[in-house]
């Protein structure tokens, strides 16, 4: 177990907090409202209001959450992104998967030399191939 004087100091930013909203039409997704606040929960007019959405797709996989900042001054602004943000975030996800599948595809497993747990009777005492990959 770790010593006490090994966990991270975890602080709140009094310079950065905001207040969150919720609205969701309980069906397409939601959308959240991060209002800039002060250290007395007053509006702080000096920072931006920031908006993101989220989604979830059902897929043949599964569920398939989905979250995206929407560029955005007002909440009816918001909405009208709202779609086009969905399908941004869905393209990168598909971007990403199929990159990740690119990735596992291209891997080549090579056993290390000397790897096994020892010589087998009649078989070669090095164990592992000579072919070295950079």
């Amino acid at each position: 177990m770790a010593a006490q004087n090994d966990l991270p100091e975890i602080q709140i930013d009094p310079k950065g907090l905001y207040r969150e909203d919720v609205f969701t039409d309980r069906r397409a997704g939601s959308i959240r409202r991060l209002t800039p606040v002060t250290l007395d929960g007053a509006t702080d007019t000096t920072r931006p209001v920031l908006f993101s959405g989220q989604t979830q797709l059902l897929t043949p996989a599964g569920v398939l959450p989905l979250g995206f900042d929407i560029e955005a001054k007002t909440l009816e602004e918001a909405l009208q992104k709202f779609p086009e943000g969905v399908k941004a975030a869905l393209e990168q996800a598909i971007d990403e998967a199929r990159e990740l599948r690119r990735e596992a595809a291209s891997r080549i497993v090579v056993p290390e030399v000397g790897g096994g747990v020892g010589p087998v009777a009649g078989g070669p005492a090095s164990g592992g191939g000579k072919i070295k990959f950079p």
